[in-house]
């Protein structure tokens, strides 16, 4: 078993180009398939992982590793999804110094981005769908965005005011 851990996340992380979120279809996938979670339970990993410090990619590796097998499976997971990009990135840096100003690789990652911006989106879908996300609350969604994106609001105020919102709100429903 820690073996399939390792080479799960191995894959994943070799073929996944855009950082964690990119990631995240990939090992949903994998995850639900396998039948290791639920996808529930994968929703609520997932909300779980983004709120603790580092790459939540890691963080859900290592706690589906030690859901599954305790601190060796962690470790697996761990090494599977890390160890790719390390090595990846020490190949670059090694045999391609002068990548920086290589036309061709800047062609490469323009034509990337398109694709990166798909990979994170679909993960967003998939979690406002799975939480039950109507367009109502949608709404709270979009206006945070608006918020941070023009206005330039800080994420920790608008965190702090739809907490706030949903306490209103929540408090106005028990009462009416």
């Amino acid at each position: 078993m820690y073996w399939t851990l390792f080479l799960t996340f191995t894959r994943i992380g070799a073929f996944t180009i855009g950082g964690g979120y990119a990631m995240l279809p990939l090992i949903e996938r994998e995850v639900v398939n396998r039948g290791w979670m639920a996808k529930e339970e994968f929703v609520d990993l997932f909300a779980v992982a983004q709120s603790l410090p580092g790459i939540f990619a890691v963080n859900i590796a290592i706690f589906l590793g030690y859901k599954l097998k305790g601190v060796r499976g962690s470790l697996a997971c761990l090494l599977g999804a890390v160890l790719p990009s390390f090595l990846i990135m020490l190949a670059i840096a090694l045999f391609f110094t002068g990548v920086k100003d290589n036309v061709w690789v800047e062609k490469i990652f323009k034509g990337l981005r398109p694709a990166v911006v798909a990979l994170i989106l679909v993960p967003c879908i998939h979690t406002a769908k799975a939480v039950g996300l109507t367009w109502k609350t949608g709404i709270v969604s979009v206006v945070s965005a608006l918020l941070i994106w023009l206005l330039g609001v800080s994420p920790i105020y608008v965190i702090l005011g739809a907490a706030a919102g949903g306490m209103i709100y929540g408090l106005s429903i028990k009462k009416g």
